[in-house]
């Protein structure tokens, strides 16, 4: 068995036609999970009653569980109590209607929150009591306090674990797969299928998802540099 390398590269191209769906997959559910995460983390810290026993339990099963069964429960289970809602109430809405896309990406979206949440609920926790009684000391209200001091400085804080939650779900994408969504695992096992070049094609996927981690954590680099920058009052 010898390998072709020219056909790496033939297969490189032809999967990365799929590389849009693969960072839709992957900055969406961040995007959503990050809000997500902030409400949940803020709950849990502050004991909203009526809502951190909620959290708490939604924080534990997503992350006690795995995120490909969060996907299949959501894509197999949505669809079905869209459907008995739809007809309880008369209405004409259909599940097969809603893309399966929506249906993911809710999922991941559902998991990257919880993880998020612990991620920003320990970068709060890492800013000091004192810079907290201070800003209360000059009359900020906790929204101000929140927003002017605390965040900015746990966020600065979570850099590198936000990197790794975005490599993370990059990774994490490709169980998209088994729901007919053709991202860049799904695209380089169409590419194998068809040419009979297994070894080849999933080289060539490697081979993408390693280049989007290396632009990742450049980048991670350089906004941690430029924040510890920031939170030293200087410049580099």
């Amino acid at each position: 068995m010898t390998i072709d390398i020219p056909f790496i590269w033939t297969a490189f191209k032809e999967i990365s036609k799929a590389l849009p769906v693969t960072l839709m997959l992957t900055a969406v559910p961040l995007a959503a999970g990050f809000f997500i995460g902030l409400a949940v983390a803020l709950i849990r810290m502050y004991r909203v009653k009526g809502l951190t026993a909620l959290a708490n339990g939604y924080v534990s099963f997503l992350r006690g569980t795995p995120i490909i069964m969060h996907v299949m429960l959501i894509y197999f289970g949505l669809p079905m109590l869209i459907d008995s809602a739809a007809g309880k109430l008369g209405l004409q809405a259909h599940s097969e209607e809603i893309p399966i896309s929506v249906f993911v990406l809710l999922a991941l979206s559902l998991s990257a929150g919880a993880y998020l949440s612990e991620i920003i609920r320990s970068g709060i926790l890492s800013v000091s009591k004192g810079q907290i009684e201070a800003a209360y000391s000059v009359g900020m209200s906790t929204f101000q306090m929140m927003k002017r001091i605390v965040l900015p400085q746990a966020l600065a804080q979570s850099i590198p674990n936000l990197t790794n939650i975005f490599i993370g779900f990059l990774h994490t994408s490709s169980i998209a797969f088994i729901v007919s969504q053709k991202e860049l695992t799904g695209a380089a096992n169409i590419v194998a299928s068809t040419n009979l070049k297994f070894l080849e094609a999933f080289i060539a996927a490697g081979l993408i998802y390693w280049i989007l981690t290396i632009l990742a954590e450049s980048v991670s680099s350089f906004v941690e540099k430029k924040a510890t920058a920031f939170a030293k009052g200087g410049v580099q």
